[in-house]
């Protein structure tokens, strides 16, 4: 018995060292690391209303459906793009964006959309364009209240940053294109346009204390469910993104109504700025 147990348990050590020497070349080679096109820039939404616009400009629109979720690919403002639609929530988020690069490979991702506004000093109609993102549900709850916590990147299982960084050169291409665009008012009021910190949850948040108290955790400046998971994804595989947010309401006690009012045209300015951007890429 005990030779049996010895021979299997060096067996097993033999393929475990094997599996272990084989993981540490594929991390030096960078293989999980997707090979990126040079000319193809990914576009995401959550709503169809989000994609809408865009997707009606498309030329030589081509759909593929990979896996039940739409994909079209063609000309937009003169660069070649593929647009889908991811669904509410962070899991959708991240299904749409790993299957995005794994058979696209693009050299960018915009995310455009509507979200809830947290600083004060913003309204329903203006635009949030993140600088970072992160989760305000990740963590842990104990009696001393919520603790924020980085997500483990699975190549490593190293800690990821609690604020995953949006792509510089996106950013600075966001704030020229902002510059030429003439936003659709929102009951009199011209959209402005901030740069700040958006944080993600699966929660619709409609509830005028936890915004406060989310808005004192995170210093954020707008909510939404999507954006942090696209940004794990992309921040892990070193992919460039950018998460922009037309805000579409408050995330107070009156969001739900806000939301129904204004989301559509919010969308549709969100979309405005994300074609400015396009026409602005190299």
């Amino acid at each position: 018995m005990r030779k049996i147990f010895f021979i299997c348990f060096a067996s097993f050590t033999f393929h475990y060292s094997n599996a272990q020497g084989l993981l540490a070349k594929q991390e030096s080679d960078n293989n999980y690391f997707p090979v990126k096109a040079n000319n193809i820039i990914a576009i995401i939404g959550a709503f169809e209303t989000e994609v809408e616009l865009l997707k009606n400009k498309i030329e030589n629109k081509k759909e593929q459906i990979i896996e039940g979720i739409h994909f079209y690919s063609g000309t937009l403002n003169a660069k070649q793009i593929v647009l889908t639609r991811a669904g509410i929530g962070k899991v959708n988020a991240a299904i749409t964006t790993t299957l995005l690069l794994e058979h696209f490979h693009p050299k960018a991702i915009l995310f455009s959309g509507i979200a809830g506004a947290m600083n004060p000093a913003l309204q329903p109609g203006d635009i949030v364009v993140a600088k970072q993102m992160a989760y305000h549900d990740y963590g842990r709850i104990s009696p001393n209240g919520f603790e924020k916590w980085g997500t483990l990147n699975p190549y490593n299982f190293s800690r990821n940053p609690i604020y995953f960084p949006c792509d510089s050169n996106l950013i600075v291409t966001a704030q020229e294109a902002a510059k030429k665009i003439t936003f659709q008012n929102i009951d009199q009021h011209k959209p402005q346009i901030f740069f700040g910190t958006i944080i993600t949850g699966d929660v619709f948040l409609a509830d005028s204390k936890k915004n406060k108290a989310l808005r004192t955790d995170f210093n954020a400046d707008a909510t939404e469910m999507e954006g942090a998971a696209i940004a794990q994804i992309c921040y892990q595989q070193k992919v460039p993104f950018i998460i922009i947010r037309s805000l579409s309401d408050s995330a107070n006690d009156s969001a739900t109504l806000d939301f129904v009012k204004y989301g559509k045209l919010a969308a549709e300015n969100s979309a405005q700025l994300v074609l400015e951007i396009l026409l602005l890429m190299k």
